[in-house]
């Protein structure tokens, strides 16, 4: 995995926050309407109670009344009380928002998937940078999520710097009484500019080194993405079914323990980021805190000795040491923020490269006619086609058409380019040279959603949904439970009332119900194909229909093709050759071309044909 590239510029970063944050706001407007009223709150808690507390020490320092040190006390214990009970309502309120936030953020990249054209989901390097922005989120939050917690941060300090202003401005327009041990010089203007200057310097100066020892959790985000990977996959391989009986067989558990626990794990104790951490990242933040505690020592230093020239009681060193501990606090984590929005800028541009991913696929705007006929005639005209990014083709000039109602099978070895072929068919891929006609209209002018209701599915690797029988045949919550049956009849499940106990109320699979069913695999395809079925769409195309069924079940399909195809116009691709007696035409592919088309009869007729030499390969078997 490669390694992530330096901090962004300052201009950069804020741009990339900025986007993020309208990004945010699209979603989850509320979110940064609790998060600012909560930072109020919290920063408004600590200012409030040293601004009391000062008014009850300047009342044990001077008059000492016992009735207004109960009047007092009685504010600051109610005041406190309530700005407490806020911040907590406020906290639950900006908690929800946040998780609600946290649901939606899937949702963005869940959308983006949906959206992106089937060329970059066929595509790994997609998929890789996909998993490398989740690595990152579950590693630290580093991207797209972190941008909230800066907006927290950012907002506490802004409110924090705000309190802190407030509260010691009136240290510096304190006078020291004239004669006062020769400390007169307090009162001049510069020393208020050189304490604040200290301020901001020594706080910048915190926020550096802090930023410089954080960097290394960036810096090794992809050894560290790496090493969360490992253990999530070793550790879920113990309550994997379908890997228990190999790591049994073959005496896995002692190379799962050895890997995961080695000492050269990416987050093992030998590794090189422990090794900093121990080092000069650990410096780094030591020398954040050393700053802190410098200028701690030097605004106490301030306060308390203006205080003793006269300038101001004891009450006042209360408040002004609270607050320039606020005031400074607020400054560093200012900074501290920029820093951070520098460093999380290089995976902010990470997940909006996603997100930037465009649509080449041209969109067209006409409707498919609606026909009861199902008189739609699909033709292939010198397409030919290669994958993007490579320039080896793997279908070549291709001439065909579909004859409505008829059935076609698609045969030929592995790699042939028979499934290439029907990707191109339902207009996941638009050819590379030629084109495709709908009823004498290139494809590429209709709707995409339009031009694909005219096909009916079911691929080789064809998935079905953890979610009731009825709703993964129907593909929808609203059905017809009676069509639904009839549909899985026709597929072959004829005794699908024996597997299902609760009719097509029945979950498949485990996964969001306990009583959920596991489907084997021919019966996955049995209700794969009447998934196909439902649709009723004027085109049905089974890509190796009975590879998971039984001698049995494949004969009992064939025998009912013409049935279950209906009027409609049927393709085929099979390796079983059996299967191509029962169509009207065969096409035979060869390494990407089209050699033979004709009926079985035909085909097996030119002898010597690449037909005649599969059938002849494949017969041996059954002799």
């Amino acid at each position: 995995m490669d390694r992530i590239q330096g901090k962004v510029s300052f201009a950069q970063a804020i741009r990339l926050n900025h986007r993020a944050w309208r990004l945010w706001w699209g979603i989850c407007p509320g979110l940064f309407v609790s998060v600012a009223c909560f930072c109020a709150a919290r920063a408004a808690c600590p200012c409030v109670s040293v601004w009391m507390t000062a008014r009850l020490v300047d009342e044990l320092a001077g008059g000492r009344d016992p009735r207004m040190l109960m009047r007092l006390a009685a504010m600051q214990v109610a005041v406190t009380g309530v700005l407490a009970l806020w911040e907590r309502g406020l906290g639950r309120l900006k908690q929800y928002e946040e998780d609600s936030a946290l649901c939606r953020y899937d949702r963005i990249f869940m959308d983006k998937m949906f959206s992106l054209d089937y060329e970059h989901l066929d595509n790994q390097a997609v998929y890789d940078r996909y998993a490398q922005i989740v690595e990152h989120d579950k590693w630290s939050g580093l991207g797209l999520y972190q941008t909230i917690e800066l907006f927290e941060t950012f907002g506490f300090s802004v409110a924090r710097i705000v309190g802190g202003v407030l509260l010691t401005a009136s240290m510096f327009w304190a006078k020291v009484p004239g004669g006062r041990g020769g400390l007169a010089w307090m009162n001049h203007p510069l020393w208020a500019v050189l304490l604040l200057g200290a301020v901001i310097g020594i706080s910048a100066c915190s926020s550096l080194c802090a930023g410089r020892g954080q960097e290394y959790w960036t810096r090794f985000a992809a050894e560290n993405g790496l090493g969360n990977r490992l253990a999530v996959f070793y550790m879920s391989l113990s309550r994997d079914r379908k890997r228990a009986v190999d790591l049994r067989m073959y005496s896995q558990q002692e190379r799962v323990g050895s890997v995961y626990m080695s000492r050269n794990h990416p987050l093992g104790p030998s590794s090189p980021m422990s090794r900093y951490a121990r080092g000069p990242m650990g410096l780094w933040l030591a020398c954040s805190k050393g700053c802190s505690a410098v200028l701690t020592a030097a605004v106490y230093g301030f306060v308390c000795l203006k205080a003793w020239a006269g300038a101001y009681g004891a009450g006042r060193v209360t408040q002004y040491t609270g607050a320039c501990g606020n005031l400074f606090l607020g400054i560093s984590d200012l900074m501290n923020v920029f820093g951070r929005m520098r460093s999380n800028g290089s995976f902010l541009e990470r997940t909006y490269e996603f997100l930037d991913i465009p649509n080449t696929m041209y969109r067209g705007s006409l409707t498919t006619e609606k026909r009861s006929d199902r008189k739609y005639e699909v033709e292939f005209r010198d397409v030919s086609f290669r994958y993007p990014g490579t320039e080896e083709y793997v279908l070549r000039h291709v001439n065909m058409k579909f004859p409505v109602g008829s059935r076609l099978a698609v045969v030929g070895m592995n790699g042939s380019g028979k499934t290439t072929f029907i990707k191109l068919l339902c207009r996941l891929y638009d050819p590379s040279e030629g084109e495709i006609l709908l009823n004498g209209i290139d494809v590429r002018k209709y709707r995409d959603e339009d031009y694909r209701r005219l096909f009916s599915v079911v691929f080789q690797d064809f998935q079905l949904f953890s979610l009731p029988l009825g709703e993964n045949i129907a593909r929808g919550r609203e059905y017809d439970p009676g069509r639904a049956r009839e549909c899985l009849e026709k597929a072959g499940f004829g005794g699908w009332t024996r597997v299902f106990g609760r009719g097509m109320d029945t979950w498949l699979y485990g996964d969001l119900d306990e009583a959920g069913v596991l489907v084997s695999g021919g019966g996955a395809q049995k209700i794969a194909i009447a998934r196909a079925l439902y649709k009723d769409a004027p085109f049905m195309v089974l890509d190796e229909p009975t590879a998971a069924l039984d001698p049995v079940a494949e004969a009992e399909i064939y025998e009912r093709l013409h049935d279950i195809a209906g009027d409609r116009t049927a393709v085929y691709i099979s390796h079983r050759l059996a299967s191509c007696k029962f169509c009207d035409r065969i096409a035979v592919f060869h390494q990407g071309e089209m050699v033979q088309m004709g009926s079985h009869e035909e085909l097996m007729a030119d002898k010597g044909g690449m037909y005649e030499r599969l059938w002849g390969a494949q017969a041996g078997y059954y002799q």
